[in-house]
């Protein structure tokens, strides 16, 4: 299912917002200091107008999506069956607040849970409560590089079988999950070919990559080019805690390619909401990583917490709108409703130039770093 809205200019590459008749205007001033005594009025109207969406090659979708990693995995994330209901209220809550962008994976899921976000996203879909949301959506769905598909025809069978579990008869983004060049790159071409085959047969209206480095984006991009099938996205872990050199060359490559980076993760798995502490930490593997990151990110988190002091906002909305500023679309994961309602409220509004340069500045100081996930190429 993809949304069939008009494009329009959005001006996300450049931290700018469009009018209504397509002209730019520079974002919002920093508030005066007496923003801090007074309660600012809410947004009038949306949480983004028509022609604030953003465009990914031919689909149009909202300029934040919501990323279902969660929906099945028990060994990060703790799901279990009995959630469904309250998964369904946050999906519900997403679409009537205009989000129309979903990334999921074949791979999602735990054990005999596999593939169980899927399933999830379909059901959800079909039982929604509200307006006829017809091709309002836009389903992203991820298909894994596993060492046993091995040719074009295996992963157009994955493809139809995320259909079938989705219950619906095209997906909007087919994606491979991750590149195989870095250890097994005899097995790339197949990678390549089937999202031509995909992209040939109808079953997906457009295409993308996850976990591409720089260098190796540009040579599917012109691969995908000769065969006559545009590449849209590129998804990757982008945020305050993800902006390594080669994250930033990548961005660039996509600016200059005209493909749309999706940023997973934004929140750094959470250690940008400010909720936790190395005296306070997640449950379960995230308590490994943040106990060796958390001690050097003072400075950014720091700078996180005035500037949504100053914007009456959370840290967690201050860090997904950083994203949208750099033009990205960020893929927060949501798991229940008050989740959801708070990344809701990265919309609607935009970060100074002078607020980005202050947490890029923080984040270069901070001693730590995001680990960047294994599969990422050069």
């Amino acid at each position: 299912m993809a949304l069939r809205w008009p494009a329009a200019a959005t001006g996300a590459h450049f931290g700018c917002r469009a009018s209504k008749k397509g002209t730019m205007r520079p974002p919002p001033p920093t508030p005066s200091p007496a923003a801090k005594l007074f309660k600012l009025p809410p947004r009038i109207g949306p949480l983004f107008w028509p022609w604030e969406k953003v465009k990914v090659g031919p689909l149009v979708v909202s300029p934040m999506g919501f990323g279902t990693w969660a929906w099945g995995n028990q060994l990060l994330w703790g799901y279990k069956e009995e959630m469904d209901a309250l998964l369904q209220e946050t999906f519900d809550l997403a679409l009537r607040n205009g989000i129309t962008l979903f990334d999921t994976a074949d791979s999602y899921g735990t054990g005999r849970l596999n593939g169980q976000s899927e399933r999830l996203l379909g059901k959800f879909i079909r039982e929604f409560q509200g307006r006829n949301i017809g091709d309002n959506i836009v389903i992203a769905t991820k298909f894994a590089a596993y060492p046993w598909r091995l040719t074009p025809g295996q992963f157009v069978k994955a493809c139809k079988s995320s259909l079938e579990r989705l219950q619906l008869d095209q997906i909007g983004i087919g994606q491979l999950h991750w590149s195989t060049a870095n250890y097994a790159p005899l097995q790339e071409q197949a990678l390549w070919d089937g999202l031509v085959a995909m992209y040939e047969e109808g079953l997906v209206r457009a295409v993308g990559v996850s976990n591409y480095g720089p260098k190796q984006l540009i040579k599917i991009h012109d691969y995908l080019e000769s065969r006559g099938v545009p590449l849209c996205s590129a998804q990757v872990q982008f945020s305050l805690l993800s902006m390594s050199d080669a994250q930033m060359e990548l961005k660039e490559v996509c600016n200059s390619l005209g493909i749309r980076l999706i940023a997973y993760s934004p929140l750094g798995l959470g250690m940008l909401t400010g909720k936790y502490t190395t005296s306070r930490l997640p449950r379960g593997p995230r308590a490994l990583l943040f106990r060796q990151v958390l001690p050097g990110l003072d400075p950014l988190l720091n700078s996180l917490k005035d500037i949504s002091e100053r914007r009456q906002k959370t840290m967690s909305q201050v860090a997904i709108n950083w994203c949208i500023c750099k033009g990205t679309i960020p893929i927060p994961g949501v798991k229940s409703v008050k989740q959801a309602e708070e990344n809701l409220g990265s919309l609607g509004w935009r970060l100074s130039s002078d607020e980005i340069f202050e947490l890029e500045s923080a984040a270069k100081s901070s001693p730590k770093k995001m680990i960047q996930n294994i599969f990422q190429t050069r």
